[in-house]
């Protein structure tokens, strides 16, 4: 008979993105006692996927009006600084900044829209043109004749920011193999049962979260639960390995609401960067095959930026699926969701939608544990535990082209000073 210990919780959290890092780290500050499972590795697939963007909403106005989407946006930037500066309700003092700031630019096709709606009091003073002495190195061409503006939203290394999450929750972080584990419903309450070296774990908690990202749909799977329901939005992003000292974090405004290309850049090393590629170009790439989309990105960058020379440039794709709550005609939710499952007494579900409202999950998180009357209480036998802890997933241009260092000379070099014109 395997030897069996009941763990008793206030909170499990199952996921290990932003959204159940984040969720963690607000419920540990508030007196919680609480465990996190990850199968895989903590920021995995969404989240280190992400661009890094902690954005106000703006590129949603693109079609001249102030949507759902960027109002609930449009404080996210104040709040996240005051994170970074350590006076908000996560500490993120050691996550490291990429850049103050992203451009909204344009093509000389579309410069006299983007001019004359970011002129508009739609923005509310929230952007600010950039004169051609001031721009960027990288659009600080003469062929450059297109409209530049400046957001003053922060743009964060992504990998440091999961890392920076993870240290604040001591060893609440667990590794899950789901081969070793299994749901047990009693009624309307649910438990975790988790096998390791012959130790049976039974997982009690006030209530368990799901934030698994596109997981919650496997994890309802298991459960026999249609509701809540979830949607996947798939894209397919370009990396393109280059050599050229241009630190750039911005989006080029096309004929659609949505960006027609965004760029974040990441180093890889002291000589070799890498730009990273969403936008419109990523959301048309998911219906691409790779060797397509690398075409199509080569197109778009010839076209917006021709004084670049790529040639010697290396390129890959990542695919990724946005897990989201199901939405009417596949509309994007305008906020993060957190909602109890209907059939079960102590489960909540939840996505974030994207990164920078992960701090908004929380809050709703929050709430609907204060109004079920959830209060801290002195369970607090995590160190029964023994089970490994998951590793911090590398950035996907690392497994994009490995670079020739230690993973030490990596971490050392991702801390590095921004460059000044970043």
């Amino acid at each position: 008979m395997p030897q069996i210990t009941h763990i008793n919780l206030d909170i499990a959290i199952i996921g290990g993105g932003v959204a159940g890092l984040w969720l963690a780290n607000r419920l540990k500050n508030a007196g919680y006692s609480l465990a996190l499972f990850e199968h895989k590795a903590l920021g995995s697939d969404q989240t280190i996927a992400s661009q890094g963007m902690i954005h106000g909403g703006m590129k949603y106005t693109l079609s001249g009006v102030l949507n759902g989407s960027s109002e609930s946006l449009a404080d996210m930037p104040r709040y996240w600084r005051s994170c970074l500066c350590g006076e908000g309700d996560v500490d993120l003092r050691n996550t490291r900044i990429l850049s103050d700031f992203f451009y909204f630019w344009s093509s000389d096709s579309v410069s006299a829209k983007l001019s004359s709606f970011l002129a508009s009091k739609t923005t509310r003073g929230r952007v600010d043109p950039v004169s051609r002495e001031r721009c960027p190195p990288l659009l600080r061409h003469t062929d450059f004749s297109g409209s530049l503006y400046r957001l003053e939203d922060v743009v964060l290394d992504v990998h440091s920011l999961v890392v920076n999450l993870a240290q604040h929750l001591d060893s609440a972080c667990f590794l899950i193999d789901w081969a070793q584990a299994r749901w047990q419903r009693d009624a309307d309450n649910l438990s975790l049962i988790i096998t390791q070296a012959g130790h049976e774990f039974y997982i009690h908690a006030q209530r368990f979260i799901f934030c698994a990202g596109k997981g919650n749909g496997a994890l309802l799977e298991e459960l026999g639960l249609k509701a809540p329901a979830m949607q996947l939005r798939p894209l397919q992003q370009v990396l393109v390995k280059h050599s050229h000292p241009y630190n750039f974090f911005g989006h080029c405004l096309g004929a659609d609401t949505t960006p027609r290309l965004t760029i974040s850049s990441h180093k890889l090393n002291n000589e070799e960067h890498v730009w990273y590629l969403g936008g419109s170009l990523a959301e048309r790439g998911a219906q691409q095959s790779p060797t397509e989309l690398i075409n199509a990105a080569k197109a778009e960058l010839a076209a917006l930026l021709p004084w670049v020379n790529l040639r010697a440039a290396e390129w890959a794709t990542l695919p990724i699926e946005r897990a989201e709550p199901q939405q009417p005609g596949f509309i994007r939710p305008e906020q993060a969701f957190a909602e109890a499952a209907p059939e079960l007494h102590n489960l909540l579900v939840a996505w974030p939608t994207k990164l920078t409202l992960a701090p908004n999950l929380a809050n709703r998180v929050l709430d609907l544990l204060q109004r079920a009357g959830i209060q801290p209480s002195d369970k607090h036998n995590l160190d029964l535990m023994d089970l490994p802890h998951p590793p911090i997933a590398p950035t996907p241009w690392e497994l994009a082209f490995p670079p020739a260092m230690s993973a030490e000379e990596s971490l050392a070099l991702r801390f590095t000073e921004p460059e000044e014109d970043a």
